[in-house]
Formats: C-alpha cells, structure tokens, sequence
C-alpha cells in the first residue's frame, strides 16, 4: 500500500470476494428460504477451492510487493538487520496479508479433514484476520493527520462491520441478514480502498488547498492550513456517506433482483412435483387403473359371467 497501485488492487480483490459471497448467499436463501444455513466460504463449478485458492495468490503477490519487490534494495532490512522507519508501514501491511493467507490456508485445511466444527473455526479465523487489519489500520506507524487519515478512519467503521458480523455469524449460522451485511461490508471494503487510490495518488483529484507530498520516499497529501484541511477531511465524510447510501441501494437492488430471478424457480418447482402427484392419485382413482386392486385381480369378467 502507499502508492494507487498498493490501495486499487487489494481494493478489487476485496470487492470480488464481497461480490461472490453477496451473489452466493442471496442466491441460496432465495432458493432455501426455510433451511438456510450460511457456508463461510463457497466452492466454484470448476475447482472446490478457488476462492481460498485466491485469497492465497493475493496474500502471497501483497507481501512479495511490501517486502521484496517494493523496497529499493528488494529486502525491508537495513544493512545492520533492522527495520528502517520508512518501512514499518510494510511490515504492518505484509502483516495483514499474512493473516488472510493464514485464513484461507487453514480453512482449506479444515475443509478436507471434515472436522465438526471447521466452520465455526473457519468464521472465527475470518474474523482473527478482520480484527487484525482493524488493529493495524488503527495503529497505523504512518502518519495519517490529513486526509489520508480521515479515509483509514472511515475504512476502519467498514472493517469493524465485517469482524463484527463475522463473530455474530459463528452462533447465527441461519441468519441471512448476518452474512448479507457482512458480504456487502466486504464489498464497500474494496470499493473504499480503489477509491482511495485514486482520490489520494492522483494530482487532480486532490482537494483544493492541499497537495501531494514526497516523504521519506512516499507521497502524502498535505494541507497548506487547516481551512484547507478541515474542507478536505469534511469532504471525504461526504464522500463517504454518498457511498454508504449508493452501497446500501446496490445491495438491495441485488438482492431483489437475485430473490425475482431465483425465487421464482424455487416456486416452480415444487408447484411441478405436487401436480405429479395430483395426477398420478387421480389415476389410481380411475377403477381399473390402481393394479394392487383386487377387482382387477385375473381377467375382466362381464355382467353375464358374474350371474353364472
């Protein structure tokens, strides 16, 4: 992170996750209303593990990124073995990424043990991983007194809303309104990280009054005087409670469009079953037609043959 690449592509992978579990979980409790039972994770057509597969990959390609491939010398260490000052913000970034790829390693571990409660430790090491993106994102090493700061500060709302309904999920596992709430906070996840790229990176989105700044090899947005800082901190609150109510209508938006599409197949079907049924009781109601009948026992005797 730090740069617009380091917030825009953890950002789209935030929001793939968020996407595919609000797809998923509208979708089964549309068709299973009455049995629901939310999965912490969901396997694909293709491949069982692809979506822990890909939690892994991104883990993997964000630490190489803060710690090998990002720093000058391709290593975070100083030459005596310590950590210089302007790469402790890696190391707490890389250490968030190692946390999800721990979640995702031992879900999969979990999943082909079969063991009794792989999901509730699955969604407890879900929110292991919530809980220390929260605590490092609040204890951040950088300095995030402008606006910078103030977009961590409201990231840090979404992230606690994604640990805590993580944690009501472990006892409430037939809750669907937990796991939407979760799979959209995930999703807004993503879409403040990619908006951050932007807003902060890019010269002509900064505020007026504020600019872009090199720092120990960084670049930070700075305020001229604190008119200029309060605007721009009030600004990203506005931006923020715009994207609150536009998240808000697009999953409620998906989700009635989801419960339309499948909702109707789930009447359907049953509806087919019980005509079936209605169909063949009112054959073995034909006299004639029920071959466990006794009168139809032999061969078919006329009025004569039965007077004899």
């Amino acid at each position: 992170m730090g740069t617009l690449v380091g917030h825009v592509a953890p950002g789209l992978g935030f929001m793939l996750i968020g996407m595919w579990h609000l797809f998923n979980h509208t979708k089964l409790h549309a068709l299973n209303p009455t049995s629901y039972t939310a999965p912490p994770w969901f396997p694909t057509p293709k491949s069982k593990y692809l979506e822990l597969l890909l939690i892994m990959a991104a883990s993997t390609a964000s630490i190489s990124m803060e710690l090998f491939i990002g720093p000058d010398r391709h290593q975070p260490f100083d030459p005596d073995g310590t950590i210089p000052s302007n790469h402790l913000h890696n190391f707490e970034h890389s250490s968030i990424s190692m946390t999800f790829f721990l979640y995702a390693a031992l879900a999969l571990l979990l999943d082909r043990v079969h063991t009794p409660a792989k999901h509730a430790l699955t969604q407890l090491l879900a929110a292991v991983a919530f809980a220390q993106q929260l605590l490092l994102f609040h204890l951040h090493s950088a300095d995030h007194m402008g606006p910078e700061g103030q977009y961590h500060l409201l990231l840090q709302i979404i992230i606690l809303t994604s640990l805590s309904t993580t944690l009501i999920g472990i006892p409430m596992t037939h809750s669907f309104l937990v796991s939407f709430v979760r799979s959209l906070s995930i999703f807004f996840q993503g879409i403040w990280l990619v908006l951050m790229g932007f807003m902060l990176w890019t010269p002509g989105l900064v505020p007026k009054g504020c600019f872009v700044n090199e720092e120990e090899g960084h670049q930070v947005v700075r305020c001229r005087d604190r008119e200029s800082l309060h605007r721009a901190n009030s600004l990203v609150n506005i931006l923020f409670s715009w994207f609150v109510i536009g998240v808000t209508a697009f999953g409620v938006a998906f989700y009635l469009g989801l419960v339309w599409f499948y909702g109707e197949k789930a009447r359907y079907f049953p509806l087919g079953d019980k005509e079936s049924d209605d169909l063949e009781s009112q054959k073995r109601s034909i006299p004639g037609n029920n071959p466990k009948s006794f009168i139809h026992v032999g061969k078919n005797f006329s009025p004569l043959d039965i007077e004899r």
